[in-house]
């Protein structure tokens, strides 16, 4: 039995497959990217080098003609030469600069002549930039492509990993639930594989474990039937007197105990049988509490239900018996349909067994900081109510007292 996590104090967790695809899509965005920038950086270097090297060779056809009188495409002292360029022109030297931060980038190629002057030659530098352009558009949706494909093919792993993994996870929940013959088909042999067959594992184990301890606590309980029964006809033989009533009392106690024993090694074996009859609830509630003295019982609601109205009885009697014991008078049992609640009056379930009880449910011979006993008496019920296809829920009340709440199944 597990409480049901609050979900307002935590917020949704990414399964496996949706962090696996994120990792995917963030590493291929990241190598897309680096890519890229490596493409464009070398481009535009290749770019420039060329283009570079194409006008060294114009300006020397340009100083050429200019040498032999003919008209060229070169200038003369362009007013419009770039400062840097006019003083880094040195004598019989060609020099090119590429001119940026105006309306257009410009190339200028020039170097100086005979007679001090500068001659140089210029050209646009757009067709370049177009060019890196377009190969910028290019990488961008060539990566977008390959960075959607790469995730989707990181989510159908991510997928498939978080699918195992989850099956893992709830093929374990169904062991701890007691479902003993729950296995994990292992498929592969990466860690989740290996998870897998460590839950298989676990889980033979566990059964073997449990299934040595049913042993011994039915042959211990088999093993004090006979010499508890001896020791109830050997009571019958003593005198009357106080001694003979704390003997008796407690032979009767210990038959008892070695009956719930039994009781439960069966219900561990699943050797019960359910003889199921149709019954009213409140019937059934009343003969449980005719038993136990200071029992009240309450009818807001009746209702009939197909179960086994020994096992309802055992169980509604074993709560009552509790909270009379460990609680305080007077003990209520209200019928509400197919849900019947038992109150007391005492001080509640104290805190570390109430914690026990809402998640894994009451453990045997187990007890409460403040509790006594052997702790059979709620593990009985427990055992019979899952027999039986009902759920028990324990819970402290706001006003005082601890709360036990019933639910049959119905058709």
């Amino acid at each position: 039995m597990r409480r049901p996590a609050d979900k307002n104090l935590r917020p949704p967790a990414l399964n496996v497959g949706a962090k696996v695809a994120l990792a995917v899509a963030a590493a291929a965005m990241c190598v897309a990217a680096a890519i890229g920038v490596l493409v464009h950086r070398t481009t535009a270097a290749g770019q420039l080098e060329t283009a570079r090297a194409g006008m060294d060779q114009k300006l020397l056809s340009a100083a050429k003609d200019h040498a032999e009188g003919r008209r060229s495409d070169a200038r003369v002292d362009p007013p419009d030469l770039p400062g840097p360029m006019a003083r880094a022109v040195p004598d019989g030297l060609r020099v090119t600069y590429l001119q940026e931060g105006g309306k257009e980038p410009v190339l200028w190629a020039a170097t100086r002549i005979s007679d001090g002057k500068v001659l140089a030659i210029r050209r646009s530098y757009v067709p370049e930039e177009e060019a890196l352009a377009a190969l910028d558009r290019t990488l961008a949706a060539t990566g977008a492509a390959v960075t959607v494909l790469v995730s989707l093919a990181g989510l159908v792993l991510g997928v498939r990993m978080g699918r195992r993994a989850t099956v893992a996870a709830r093929t374990a929940e169904r062991i701890a639930d007691g479902d003993l013959d729950a296995r994990v088909r292992p498929r592969g042999h990466d860690e989740i594989a290996r998870l897998a067959a460590s839950v298989n594992i676990m889980a033979d184990a566990l059964g073997a474990r449990l299934e040595a301890e049913r042993r011994v606590t039915a042959d211990i309980a088999h093993e004090l039937r006979t010499p508890v029964a001896g020791m109830s006809a050997a009571v019958g033989l003593l005198p009357p007197g106080r001694a003979s009533e704390l003997v008796a009392g407690s032979v009767q106690k210990l038959g008892g105990l070695v009956e719930d024993v039994l009781e439960v090694a069966r219900l561990d074996s699943q050797a019960a049988v359910v003889d199921t009859e149709e019954r009213e609830v409140s019937a059934m509630a009343r003969r449980a509490a005719a038993g136990p003295d200071a029992v009240e019982v309450k009818v807001v609601a009746d209702a009939v239900v197909a179960t086994d109205p020994r096992r309802v009885e055992r169980i509604l009697t074993n709560l009552a018996t509790n909270a009379l014991r460990h609680g305080a008078a007077p003990v209520e049992v209200e019928v509400d349909g197919p849900v019947v609640r038992i109150r007391d009056h005492g001080p509640g379930f104290p805190p570390d067994l109430l914690a026990v009880l809402q998640t894994s449910g009451p453990q045997r011979f187990s007890k409460g900081s403040r509790t006594g006993g052997t702790g059979l008496g709620l593990t009985i019920a427990m055992g019979q109510a899952r027999l039986l296809g009902a759920r028990l829920t324990f819970r402290n009340r706001p006003e005082g007292g601890a709360e036990t709440e019933l639910r049959l199944p119905t058709a």
